[in-house]
């Protein structure tokens, strides 16, 4: 399969890359520090940026899937958007933040409780805001992840298992107190 990846210096993507070249992809790693990229099999590091709608577009064509793990706060949403849209690529998945699942038993965001720690709270609207766009575009192929709260802290393991969820999670006590 070959991937486009939308924020390869990242975060999750030093989780994901490892994966997706364990795995036998081809990924193409767009990044606005192609230098920083973690050099793997399969892996073509690119510069890209997020906001670059017209720079993006041929970058993600041709690909079967468009991944994007990002900090909201520093990118045009729309432009982003528009990018995976123009390119045809079919799939377009959004790796997002907690703070818009929903505290368990409740239709509460969790970024809105009294338990979200304050530090995140910029990083968890900006993501929320890019969801709520999501869910307005109606021409678009998309799946919005969210990793549970203190996953970027947690260490990385590989499975070949899956669970599905629902937009809530069991986790918010252990991982923000109270």
């Amino acid at each position: 399969m070959k991937v486009a990846f939308i924020g390869a210096t990242g975060e999750l993507a030093k989780r994901i890359l490892p994966e997706l070249s364990k795995r036998g992809h081809t990924v193409t790693a767009i990044s606005i520090h192609p230098e920083k990229t973690q050099q793997l099999p399969g892996v073509t590091a690119v510069m890209g940026n997020a906001s670059d709608t017209k720079g993006l577009v041929p970058l993600l064509k041709g690909h079967d899937v468009v991944v994007s793990s990002v900090r909201f706060d520093k990118y045009d949403q729309q432009a982003l958007i528009d990018a995976v849209r123009q390119s045809g690529v079919p799939r377009y998945f959004v790796c997002g933040g907690s703070g818009t699942l929903l505290a368990p038993g409740t239709q509460t965001r969790i970024m809105d409780t009294p338990q979200f720690p304050p530090a995140y709270a910029t990083f968890a609207k900006n993501a929320a805001r890019f969801f709520d766009l999501l869910q307005t575009q109606k021409d678009l192929n998309w799946t919005y992840i969210s990793p549970p709260p203190g996953f970027a802290s947690s260490p990385a393991c590989s499975t070949t298992s899956q669970r599905r969820g629902r937009s809530s999670t069991a986790s918010l006590r252990r991982n923000f107190g109270s």
